[in-house]
């Protein structure tokens, strides 16, 4: 199975990412934005943080569309309302594109792919 892989990093403000985590506890994050990941052919989605720089493994099914994701983000008011609330938290990586927040991530390496 394909997954995909983002960083972005929090502002470095150990409460500010403390809060942030406590957004991302189970059962705080609200049931529209947990549905509009799913309904958007989302298998599964996890972040991982290490200091302020976060991670986001990205599991996609068989329906999964980019381009139908980001245009139901945009015309959802629950999700842009959770975005500028994360907003709060999150910076740009210093090699983002305006606008971008999560950067999509290229694999270098892979064992599978070495030799024996």
């Amino acid at each position: 199975m394909n997954k995909l892989y983002f960083c972005l990093d929090l502002k470095d403000d150990a409460a500010a990412i403390e809060r942030y985590k406590q957004w991302h506890a189970p059962g705080q994050v609200p049931a529209p934005i947990n549905a509009s990941i799913r309904n958007a052919g989302i298998e599964a989605l996890e972040i991982f943080l290490a200091g302020n720089r976060m991670v986001m493994v990205l599991t996609p099914g068989p329906s999964f569309d980019p381009a139908a994701k980001a245009a139901a983000d945009a015309a959802s008011p629950d999700v842009q309302a959770w975005e500028k609330l994360m907003w709060d938290f999150q910076q740009p990586l210093p090699f983002a594109a305006p606008g971008e927040k999560w950067v999509p991530m290229t694999r270098i390496y892979a064992l599978s792919e070495q030799p024996g």
